[in-house]
């Protein structure tokens, strides 16, 4: 029996074997986390330069909030990002593909919502020091809707208005 993470819905291409789904599914994955992973590591890293800049030390507790929401869910993202990585070393050689798949699915899909969270966070926390809060709200709101619009509702409504023959 397989774990519910494991999402295995996808029809096989024309004279496409399972062990060969599996390996493209694999190679899919690892392309869009090749993207993923540096953008959240680089935001990684400009976080945690901030405390050792001199007006750190100035901002208020909401904004000193922000950035510990900003820091965890960039750290959380990179972790689960990457992880697909750390969990083939794992399984390598172990005939565990479908298992490897499923899991790096829910890693990348949980590593996209934090580095969602982990990007509106920093979008408040540089508005609220540049212009004031009420255009760092404003800004955090449009962040947000800038990430539900193209990482859930286009791709939904594109997947939903596909023919049967579209399934890559």
């Amino acid at each position: 029996m397989q774990p519910g993470w494991i999402r295995d819905h996808e029809p096989a291409r024309e004279n496409e074997t399972p062990t060969e789904r599996l390996d493209r599914n694999w190679e899919e994955l690892l392309q869009e986390l090749r993207v993923t992973q540096t953008g959240v590591q680089l935001l990684a890293g400009f976080l945690l330069t901030l405390p050792f800049q001199q007006r750190f030390a100035q901002i208020s507790s909401g904004q000193r909030t922000a950035y510990l929401v900003a820091l965890a869910s960039a750290i959380v993202a990179t972790t689960l990002l990457v992880a697909p990585v750390s969990a083939h070393r794992l399984m390598f050689r172990r005939h565990a593909k479908a298992l490897l798949v499923g899991f790096a699915d829910t890693a990348a899909r949980v590593g996209l919502v934090t580095l969602a969270v982990s990007i509106a966070s920093a979008t408040f926390l540089i508005f609220d020091v540049v212009v004031g809060r009420g255009a760092a709200v404003v800004s955090t709101v449009v962040a947000a809707l800038v990430f539900v619009v193209n990482w859930l509702v286009i791709p939904l409504f594109v997947r939903s208005h596909l023919g049967e023959r579209h399934t890559e």
